[in-house]
This record gives C-alpha cells, sequence and structure tokens, in this order.
C-alpha cells in the first residue's frame, strides 16, 4: 500500500470515529431518528425517517425537519477531519412535499475549503430518488478537535 492510499485510509478512519462520536452525543439526531450511513473527509451521508409527529399543518413534513437533517449532514461533513466546525450561514430551498412514511436522505458534500471557512452543497432525497431540497452551509474552522483523542490533520488547516 502506498502512503497516499495509508494517508487516504488514516482520513477516513479519523472521519468514522468522529461521525460515530458526534452521533453518540447528538440528541436531535437521535430523538428524529436520524442514522449516519457514509462519513468520509469532506462528506457525509444521513438518513431520518419521517413521522407523523413531524407533519405540518398541510400533512406534509415540516421545513425545520428536512432543514434539521440538511443541517445535520453539513455538521458531520464539515467536522469529518476531527476539526471542530461551525455554520456561518445556511439556506434552504425546496422543491418537493415529504409526506409520512418516506425516508429522506441528506448528502452533504464539500464543495471549497480555504483556511478557516468552506462551502457544502446538501442534497436531500426522499425514497424514491427524488430530489425534494436544497440546502448550502458556509462553515468556519475553529481551533479545537472533535474528539481529542484522534489526531487533527497534519497540515494544519
Amino acid at each position: 500500500m502506498s502512503d497516499t492510499e495509508k494517508t487516504k485510509n488514516r482520513e477516513s478512519q479519523i472521519a468514522e470515529e468522529v461521525g460515530a462520536a458526534m452521533l453518540e452525543t447528538d440528541v436531535v439526531a437521535n430523538v428524529l431518528g436520524m442514522k449516519l450511513n457514509q462519513i468520509k473527509p469532506g462528506f457525509a451521508s444521513v438518513t431520518m425517517p419521517v413521522r407523523a409527529d413531524m407533519l405540518n399543518s398541510h400533512g406534509t413534513c415540516h421545513g425545520g425537519m428536512t432543514f434539521t437533517l440538511a443541517d445535520t449532514a453539513f455538521a458531520y461533513a464539515c467536522n469529518s477531519r476531527n476539526e471542530k466546525t461551525v455554520a456561518l450561514a445556511c439556506n434552504i430551498t425546496f422543491a418537493l412535499a415529504v409526506y409520512e412514511g418516506d425516508t429522506l436522505c441528506a448528502t452533504a458534500e464539500e464543495e471549497v475549503l480555504n483556511g478557516r471557512t468552506g462551502l457544502y452543497n446538501v442534497t436531500i432525497t426522499n425514497s424514491r430518488g427524488d430530489k425534494v431540497a436544497f440546502f448550502r452551509g458556509n462553515s468556519y474552522k475553529t481551533s479545537h478537535p472533535v474528539v481529542s483523542k484522534l489526531p487533527k490533520p497534519a497540515n494544519g488547516t
């Protein structure tokens, strides 16, 4: 195995350990039934079942629930390198209504990472793969690790 492959494997392992630690203490994600499906540096995929207690007065999934799912995937993606990162700004555009019994999947992907700031796009799909919402988040990296026992990136970004 090359040094590059070893580095990528270690970075992926760190991302998985960070994701597991975050999910363990993420009260909101757990209350809403979210599951972390995949995480790697700059990427996360999170699912959430839509329950009756998540519906608005129109009988569709409350937009705040969809935003919370997207924000969670965003948080996991931008913290995946074990550098505590917070949101600077986020916005969402809703494309389709979501109904009880569906399962939403938010896939967050890093677009840009420059020093302490980043830009992430999150696509939210339903069980059929239809794109139901689009979220964009700007992040700000602090100087603290997410999990103190894990290393921060060697390049110090």
